[in-house]
């Protein structure tokens, strides 16, 4: 591309207000009549990082491409457009995206007409779309989060130019519902119920990429569910950076607990939800939660760290006092409750001493699973401007030391699972051993059995037979 087009780019300041308005376009997407013609015949393939948010917004890119007349290609080898759909929550994931938008200058040198895209999280930082722009030359398109509507006007407008084009906007726009969506599932489906987040941890770099919280409304979420339903849906997962803090923009009455006890009087067989903040985590949630069978009875619940002051240093706006509380009123209302976590060692100045707290409250809680990180500096974060004195080496030491305090929690749990009989809702045959089927207990328990392909889609009785730390195996047990 010999010049780039700057529709708009991320402004810092901008990106951190929380006082812009937004509203509701119900507003059919038109495709320009180039593209329409651009697109015959030709194919689209999206690489998505991240987490379930990223996973969603593929599925309405990819709605927007076969509205356009694309279809999907199996690799980015046969199709002509490739996008690659970021995240930047920590650094090894953004150096695999520089590595594959590397890989993917061979891709463009082949064939001059095809597209390279870039999207999401990452390119809404401005150092990395300065970095894009100057060192990957094939890379033709750049936009971020709140630009995914815009996407075959973009499209559109790189084919007829043929120029790079960077729209990449720090404020959000509205909430565009009816959007075109192509599911990765027929089984089971995530729903958007709010976009961004107000909570500012001083680790995260998701307020500034995902902009300011937005509820959708709560009968667009219903009519979604009700759809999903419909269709034979088994498993629905409503999906919010905080689903907790859902419907306080409105200022309606709407709240997650009214919601969840809604969507759950659907009567979908599977209802889950994520993630969890524990400030914004009511008791009317758990009284809806205990309440509905089909509600699943596994909760992710962050705590990052055990130490106050850590916490305060992330600005977590709760102690350890407080999450304890808090799990244990979920504990007795929910007896049956697995709790997972995510766990972040070797934050700036984090003492050993402060670490081993971390270790006391996973011991505490006995949980069925965690997500752990290695401290990772996200720039134009508050933590980032820290001076950290806790070296690498101690990082990783803690980190293993982590992990293993972890596995002494994780492994008597699932021991105690083995003889019992779970429903598990079948997804795929198994990674590593194409003659086992895979799929999850409620309390999302991985577990592979024998069985036929032909039960992908269904929820059937499994009896655990065996039990290792991050999966089960077991046996269909007969009507």
């Amino acid at each position: 591309m010999a010049k780039t087009i700057f529709k708009s780019f991320p402004e810092a300041e901008l990106e951190r207000r929380r006082n812009v308005s937004f509203s509701f376009s119900y507003d059919e997407i038109k495709v320009p009549e180039t593209l329409k013609e651009y697109a015959k015949g030709k194919k689209y393939f999206i690489h998505t990082y991240g987490c379930q948010a990223n996973y969603r917004d593929e599925e309405i890119m990819a709605g927007l491409l076969e509205k356009a007349g694309f279809c999907r290609g199996n690799s980015e080898n046969n199709s002509d457009v490739v996008i690659l759909n970021t995240c930047a929550v920590r650094e090894n994931a953004e150096q695999k995206v520089f590595g594959k938008i590397g890989d993917l200058k061979a891709f463009k040198a082949e064939n001059k007409n095809r597209v390279v895209a870039v999207c999401g999280c990452m390119v809404q930082q401005k150092h990395v779309i300065e970095h894009i722009n100057k060192t990957y030359l094939h890379v033709d398109l750049i936009f971020g989060t709140h630009n995914i509507v815009e996407l075959l006007d973009l499209l559109n407008e790189v084919i007829l130019k043929k120029l790079r084009v960077v729209d990449v906007k720090s404020l959000p726009g509205d909430i565009h519902e009816n959007l075109p969506s192509v599911r990765q599932s027929n089984f089971k489906a995530f729903v958007n119920i709010s976009y961004g987040c107000d909570k500012f941890c001083t680790y995260c770099i998701v307020p500034y990429t995902r902009g300011k919280e937005r509820s959708r409304k709560m009968k667009d979420i219903l009519d979604e569910c009700r759809e999903l339903k419909e269709l034979g849906y088994k498993e629905v997962t409503l999906l919010g950076q905080n689903v907790n803090a859902y419907g306080k923009d409105l200022k309606d009455g709407s709240s997650f607990a009214l919601l969840l006890d809604e969507v759950a009087k659907l009567g979908i067989p599977r209802v889950r939800f994520l993630t969890s903040h524990p400030w914004d985590f009511s008791s009317e949630m758990i009284d809806v939660i205990a309440k509905h069978d089909n509600i699943m009875k596994y909760i992710h619940l962050p705590v990052q760290s055990g130490n106050d002051e850590i916490l305060k240093l992330m600005g977590r706006r709760y102690t350890s006092e407080k999450y304890l509380n808090l799990v244990k009123e979920i504990k007795e209302k929910i007896p049956n409750v697995a709790l997972s976590t995510d766990i972040i060692v070797g934050f700036p100045n984090e003492t050993y001493e402060q670490f081993l707290d971390t270790l006391k409250i996973v011991k505490e809680v006995k949980y069925w699973s965690a997500f752990t990180f290695i401290y990772s500096p996200r720039k134009n974060t508050p933590a980032a401007k820290i001076v950290d004195n806790v070296t690498p080496k101690e990082k990783n030491q803690r980190f293993q030391e982590l992990v293993n305090t972890l596995a002494e929690v994780i492994e008597p749990i699932n021991k105690t699972l083995v003889g019992k009989t779970f429903p598990v809702l079948v997804e795929s045959i198994s990674e590593k051993n194409k003659e086992m089927l895979s799929g999850y207990t409620e309390h999302n328990k991985l577990v592979h059995f024998k069985g036929d392909p032909k039960l992908i889609g269904q929820i059937i009785n499994i009896r655990i037979t065996e039990s290792h730390l991050y999966f089960l195996n077991g046996e269909i047990v007969s009507e």
